[in-house]
């Protein structure tokens, strides 16, 4: 299954401050998180994430500095701040609302009648 770019787009920024609300993480970390978080179904590129860090950076629901650990290049590490959190809770009750809604126009398990489609000229 591939999740198409418009729901990768508008589920990035409360994926990658929840990242970041369980502690500082640097790119390449990120990215492994989102890929197990989404069982392998997100395969998020640098392409896309950096932008969105850089984005958040300038909003200032994010800071970063670089960190060196001997015996390994440098890296930006990545934390959300305060203005991040508060970020993180608005897109948290915005997500609620789309989820519930989402739930009331799906069926249930086991109920396909609203997926089953009308052959043409009559009946089911």
């Amino acid at each position: 299954m591939k999740v198409t770019k418009d729901l990768v787009a508008a589920s990035a920024t409360p994926i990658v401050l929840g990242i970041l609300a369980e502690g500082e993480s640097y790119g390449y970390a990120i990215l492994k998180r989102i890929g197990e978080l989404s069982g392998g179904q997100l395969d998020w590129t640098e392409g896309l994430l950096y932008p969105l860090l850089h984005r958040l950076e300038r909003l200032g629901h994010v800071e970063s500095n670089w960190q060196s650990t001997p015996g390994e290049r440098r890296r930006k590490y990545y934390r959300i701040t305060d203005s991040g959190l508060a970020e993180l809770a608005e897109q948290r009750r915005q997500w609620d609302t789309v989820v519930e809604a989402l739930r009331r126009v799906w069926p249930g398990p086991g109920d396909l009648r609203a997926f089953t489609a009308i052959p043409l000229g009559g009946e089911a």
